[in-house]
């Protein structure tokens, strides 16, 4: 969920922890706390502002104050490297999605963190679950340190009382676009998790030649996804315009995601009568937000930044990323359950969360989402041969 123009929300504050594991860390050596600018550019904020509130609160020796930032994802990557070369990186800590993440790897921004620092982290295969960890070795590699997941999507959100008869293929789905011109569309995908989802999922829906490969093997979904914008006006910047768009009736339809669909229902953007739909082999395309250190970042501070992401580790940090859906379920862990979350969390999900997901989740398959220098490829190329003269940048 890349989106970083959503609304800001009331923070469910996470559950204190303790000193203990800053003995590991080294982080106890500091010697004199430290002020730590912290950027966002994944929306997420939302869900663990609260939990590094409450580490710095808790930890006065090691963090003296916290400022923290949202910028577009598109454009973080270009700054960074501005600062770093320039020898003044005034940015300590990125809370970042796909996009970011997969730039910063490729341009060699972040450092790397569980190469380079492994004892001063908790061990990737005993703390995360089987498919965040998936995720942490596929796409964080040694960079990014995995804080949330979800399985995702892609999902199709959509009114029921002006979408009558529900599309079940992809065939049926553009037959539908085509003949009702307007209304349907998706953000653009580099800066949005539903449009990110939407395109990875497609060759797998499609049966492509080789989903893995943007560039050789989605002949079936670049055409397809030519033909499908003949009947799309315009794709916005991010989620949240879909969304809105959604509730005031102008679309019909929009791509969406596990999170996308509960969060906004829930806030009242999308009424929550709104339904999902899946089309015919539908493959989950997960999602997760990773933590990352740019390189240029001083020693002091790279050791209490260690010590806040082994924190945000922790189930007690991770329970409240159940949030209100946002990032359904969120957790990046092992044995963090719903019923460890705040109670907040656990009403709005027994309101507006639907009772399909888990068996979708159990029956769809699970892919990993293309490595960053082809998830690279595949935006550049959208924006290119897709977006473009339809709110895209060129």
């Amino acid at each position: 969920m890349t989106d970083s123009t959503y609304p800001t929300r009331r923070r469910v504050v996470a559950g204190a922890a303790g000193l203990a594991a800053l003995a590991t860390t080294g982080a106890r050596a500091q010697a004199a706390p430290v002020a730590l600018n912290i950027i966002d550019v994944a929306g997420n904020l939302q869900l663990t502002q609260a939990a590094i509130e409450r580490f710095g609160k808790d930890n006065p020796k090691l963090i003296s104050r916290l400022n923290f930032s949202r910028a577009p994802s598109p454009e973080l990557p270009a700054k960074l490297k501005a600062q770093q070369e320039a020898n003044r990186v005034d940015i300590d800590l990125v809370l970042t999605g796909p996009g970011a993440m997969s730039d910063g790897i490729q341009q060699g921004l972040w450092v790397d963190v569980w190469k380079s620092h492994t004892a001063k982290l908790p061990k990737a295969e005993e703390v995360y679950h089987e498919q965040a960890l998936m995720m942490q070795r596929n796409f964080g590699q040694n960079e990014g340190v995995a804080v949330v997941y979800s399985p995702s999507g892609p999902l199709f959100e959509y009114a029921p009382e002006r979408l009558k008869v529900v599309p079940k293929t992809a065939e049926e789905f553009l037959t539908y676009v085509k003949q009702n011109p307007k209304r349907f569309t998706y953000a653009r995908p580099v800066n949005s998790g539903p449009g990110w989802t939407f395109l990875q999922g497609l060759p797998y829906i499609l049966g492509d030649a080789d989903p893995s490969d943007p560039m050789k093997g989605w002949d079936k979904s670049w055409a397809y996804l030519k033909e499908l914008g003949t009947g799309i006006d315009y794709y916005p910047g991010g989620t949240t315009p879909t969304m809105k768009e959604l509730g005031e009736g102008t679309r019909d339809v929009i791509v969406s995601t596990l999170g996308w669909d509960i969060n906004p229902r829930a806030l009242g953007i999308v009424p929550k009568e709104a339904k999902v739909f899946v089309l015919a082999n539908t493959h989950w395309i997960p999602d997760t937000q990773f933590m990352c250190i740019p390189k240029g970042v001083p020693a002091d501070k790279i050791a209490v930044l260690l010590a806040l992401m082994s924190h945000m580790l922790k189930p007690e940090a991770q329970a409240a990323t159940y949030d209100k859906g946002y990032f359904y379920p969120g957790p990046a862990v092992k044995g963090v359950t719903l019923a460890m979350a705040p109670q907040e969390s656990r009403d709005v999900l027994n309101e507006y969360g639907r009772p399909e997901y888990d068996d979708l989740i159990a029956k769809l398959p699970t892919r990993p989402p293309l490595t960053p220098e082809r998830l690279v490829a595949a935006f550049r190329r959208w924006d290119q041969e897709i977006g473009v003269g339809h709110g895209a940048p060129k």
